[in-house]
């Protein structure tokens, strides 16, 4: 999916740039509940959950159903400007979406291609992981 079409792309009914003009404070109010959220992503179900660690912002992706048109690089690109947007300096990935009922393949090849590490985790099971360093936007979040 080109960044041209992320327009029809809708996030919970959202376009990805009418979240990223959400004021910080709304922001956090909605993404970072401390459990896990069902949202649509296109033609995508995304069961995920946000977290504030401190200077980090943790992403879990622990389930993907659907989708196809492109749904993990418009999810990368909004978290990483919503971590930005709200003051965090890294962004830790966890993805566990790989090992669904019916894993799609191609997200491993993704993954690994973008620099996600499998992770054998002693509660969670494996999950690919990536420590994605972002600059936050000054004057904003924390």
């Amino acid at each position: 999916m080109s960044r041209r079409s992320e327009s029809s792309f809708l996030i919970a009914g959202l376009d990805p740039s009418e979240v990223l003009q959400l004021p910080p404070a709304d922001l956090r109010e909605l993404l970072l509940v401390d459990r896990a959220i069902l949202f649509g992503a296109g033609t995508a179900e995304v069961l995920a959950q946000l977290t504030d660690r401190g200077s980090t912002l943790r992403i879990e992706l622990a389930q993907i159903d659907g989708g196809g048109e492109g749904v993990l690089p418009v999810l990368w690109r909004l978290g990483r400007s919503v971590g930005s947007l709200l003051g965090f300096t890294t962004i830790e990935w966890v993805v566990y979406a790989v090992h669904c009922a019916s894993p799609n393949l191609k997200l491993r090849r993704v993954l690994e291609r973008r620099g996600f590490e499998l992770q054998r985790r002693p509660v969670e099971g494996d999950a690919y992981v990536l420590l994605d360093p972002l600059e936050a936007v000054p004057g904003l979040g924390r």
